[in-house]
């Protein structure tokens, strides 16, 4: 898919939260870790994905240097609502000052909730509704205790803001591609606290087929391989499915690295692959290409390329990055962990 107006980002920020617990501490309490993880980032006790949301949205206006007032429309995507019927969008538009003349929802697609969200912003830009668009992947990831998920969810997000491409865009939209299936890999129904996964369903009919045709297809759309890309950002469920879809798709572990935020800090769900093309765009030159693919459970993948503008040099957050985030950190044991997440009901 391509726009009929050239699209880029002309600001983005992250956030992931300071707590950390380590996968060693998982594993004192309920046995052996199968994933090579040692840690994660946690929420505290008041933090949710909106207030990750908000913290996302105000770093990504001050890397645009805009008037919030001419956002035009606000899309979080997110599977961790802390309210059942209440959007996050209104909460957020508040927050940073965008009320009241702009669109805002909340989107959902599992773990490409996120971008989804790119690209209802992308394609409402293009046509001229709105000056400015943001979209935003925050999660509080949950994980039932003594599920393997529990030594991966993690907390954190991203938030990215869309305009018509000029000199002051950091990156600009060459083209998206959308692949979805109806494959039951992961679900919760409602008044479930914690997900359910399909476990041989999670790999090769969800995960990789899915990231590999929307890879594939974008870049037959484009006429690209993967040695026209300097850089790949895939979903993180975990540290060996993004390393191992890059090597099936033809891509070196050098042009993974940054988007893979190592230290890993765990899987983000919504946030995870916003937050990889953060990490990518904190170190990523004029003329670089980057190649993004996000995952959702359910199951789908979104593929865009985007395209270094000079503009980076001066618009990347030199201040907070996300190595910066990544680097603080406070460790808990899983008491606090268990208390801070609502894991324990009388």
């Amino acid at each position: 898919m391509k726009t009929s107006r050239p699209v880029g980002i002309i600001g983005y920020g992250a956030y992931i939260p300071m707590n950390r617990l380590k996968a060693s501490e998982i594993s004192r309490v309920w046995g052996g870790c199968a994933e090579p993880i040692e840690e994660k980032a946690v929420a505290s006790i008041d933090e949710d994905a909106v207030t990750i949301a908000v913290e996302c949205a105000r770093y990504a206006i001050k890397r645009a240097k805009i008037d919030p007032r001419e956002i035009g429309a606000i899309y979080v995507g997110t599977e961790s609502k802390p309210y059942a019927v209440k959007p996050c969008g209104t909460i957020v538009a508040e927050a940073i000052g965008a009320t009241p003349h702009v669109t805002a929802a909340d989107y959902e697609f599992a773990c490409k909730a996120g971008t989804e969200a790119f690209q209802a912003c992308i394609g409402l830009v293009s046509s001229g509704m709105v000056k400015y668009a943001m979209a935003i992947g925050a999660d509080t990831a949950q994980g039932r205790p003594a599920d393997p998920l529990e030594y991966t969810v993690a907390c954190g997000g991203a938030a990215f803001i869309f305009t018509l491409k000029s000199e002051r865009t950091l990156a600009y939209l060459e083209g998206s591609y959308s692949y979805v299936t109806d494959t039951p890999d992961f679900w919760r129904r409602g008044l479930e606290m914690y997900p359910r996964h399909g476990n041989r369903f999670t790999g090769e009919p969800a995960y990789f087929r899915h990231i590999i045709g929307a890879a594939k297809g974008l870049m037959a759309e484009l006429g690209y391989g993967p040695e026209d890309f300097k850089y790949a950002v895939f979903h993180q469920p975990n540290v060996k499915f993004p390393v191992k879809v890059a090597k099936r798709l033809g891509f070196s572990m050098d042009a993974i690295k940054p988007g893979l935020i190592v230290p890993y800090v765990g899987n983000t769900y919504a946030g995870s692959t916003p937050i990889g093309l953060a990490a990518t765009l904190d170190v990523a030159e004029p003329g670089d290409r980057i190649l993004v693919v996000s995952y959702g459970s359910g199951a789908g993948s979104d593929a865009f390329s985007f395209v270094v503008q000079d503009a980076i040099m001066e618009g990347r957050p030199r201040d907070l990055p996300v190595s910066a985030f990544i680097a603080r950190k406070r460790y808990i044991d899983y008491s606090l962990y268990s208390r801070m997440r609502g894991k324990i009901h009388l």
